[in-house]
């Protein structure tokens, strides 16, 4: 695969980048204006499902929560297939104002890095292999995922998955805002809702009762003193606190959100198990603890030496990018824990994240569109050459 990559990019013709690069920010743009919150994909689905129609994909399909699917047959088709996807849901409420500014190099417009950029690249792809009349070496299933975001806890690919699995042999998947690094673990994540229940009653009249609130952050004083390793870096997190009714109520419930992670599986399970037990611990005559698991994120690697990811690697190398390798909470959770290779590359560089203010550069994309053409079609032969 080595050899590979350096003939694609010193042989292929890529004169016409810079015009896919400004259809590929447009397309972004054109998928960022339609709102699309996590559980809430549909019309934004509908738009990609056309799009997929448009460029000729067969069995083009929208399932019962919104992931959209495509195929683009191979020359081999009973080569293990490479699944390219990218997530279309957003972390911003539908109301949210999405005017696009462009200041320079950069367009600012919220959700447009993540992922309205990564989606552009997946469709850009297919759309360079029609400009270049390809016929991919095997096939290629294009996949719009949902509920990639908060707690949608990858439902989206964990369907898409399921589906393809038995014909899928490698995976390519597509952050908008992650070029220059190739993400090739995904971390464990555990994320409950605790919910602590007493009696209530009035500050003064009843002043002596257990209040669930006051329950609920002695619980959480004791949980963020737990001892977290450096080493798998490992993470806990209580992101927001609800409860109570007044001042002067003795709050008769109370709720937190906690967030727990790790690049171990194992570590993660010993955090899991200390955590409960400290819930189960906190439970008395007046005020009693319930857990709701809201998010469960398997963890998975690719090994280092797959030609997967030293080719994503030695495609930012020679394109004179310091690469990093990465591992994170993305869709790519899924194969990996599965033991299917895949890894999550960018299409630009940007900032700003789940924020109004998120913008992407626009310079990074022409090299975060070659990296995918030429890791995809890279990733077609060594799929080809493995069946044989």
């Amino acid at each position: 695969m080595k050899d590979l990559v350096e003939h694609l990019l010193h042989t292929t013709d890529w004169t016409d980048l810079k015009r896919l690069r400004d259809w590929a920010i447009d397309f972004g743009i054109k998928v960022q204006q339609i709102p699309a919150p996590t559980f809430e994909e549909r019309v934004r689905a509908e738009f990609v499902e056309q799009q997929f129609d448009d460029m000729g994909l067969q069995h083009v399909e929208r399932d019962d929560i919104n992931n959209v699917y495509g195929l683009l047959p191979g020359q081999d088709r009973n080569a293990p297939a490479l699944m390219v996807m990218a997530h279309i849901d957003t972390v911003f409420p539908a109301e949210t104002d999405l005017t696009i500014r462009e200041e320079g190099d950069l367009i600012y417009g919220p959700g447009l890095g993540d992922n309205c950029m990564g989606v552009a690249g997946m469709v850009a792809f297919r759309k360079w292999l029609i400009d270049h009349d390809i016929t991919p070496a095997t096939d290629i299933w294009f996949v719009a995922t949902v509920g990639e975001e908060g707690l949608g806890d990858l439902c989206g690919v964990r369907t898409a998955f399921k589906k393809l699995e038995d014909r899928v042999g490698a995976v390519i998947n597509l952050e908008g805002l992650a070029f220059g690094y190739v993400y090739h673990a995904g971390i464990a994540v555990h994320r409950l809702k605790v919910t602590a229940t007493s009696g209530g009653g009035h500050s003064w009249v009843h002043y002596g009762r257990e209040s669930s609130l006051h329950a609920l952050v002695q619980l959480a004083t004791r949980i963020t003193h737990v001892a977290i390793p450096t080493e798998p870096r490992t993470s806990l997190n209580i992101g927001v606190i609800n409860g109570g009714q007044g001042i002067n109520v003795i709050a008769p419930s109370a709720e937190f959100w906690l967030d727990l992670r790790s690049e171990s599986q194992i570590e993660l399970e010993r955090l899991k198990q200390h955590v409960h037990r400290l819930i189960e611990t906190a439970n008395t005559n007046e005020v009693t603890f319930s857990t709701e698991v809201v998010g469960d994120r398997p963890a998975g690697s690719i090994a280092l030496d797959h030609p997967l990811l030293t080719g994503a690697l030695q495609i930012l190398e020679q394109q004179g990018v310091n690469a990093g390798l990465e591992n994170g909470s993305t869709d790519g959770n899924i194969p990996l824990h599965a033991g299917c290779p895949t890894v999550t590359i960018g299409i630009t560089c940007g900032g700003n994240a789940h924020r109004l203010d998120e913008y992407i550069e626009t310079k990074p994309v022409i090299q975060g569109l070659q990296q995918l053409i030429v890791l995809g079609l890279a990733t077609l032969d060594y799929l080809t050459s493995q069946e044989q």
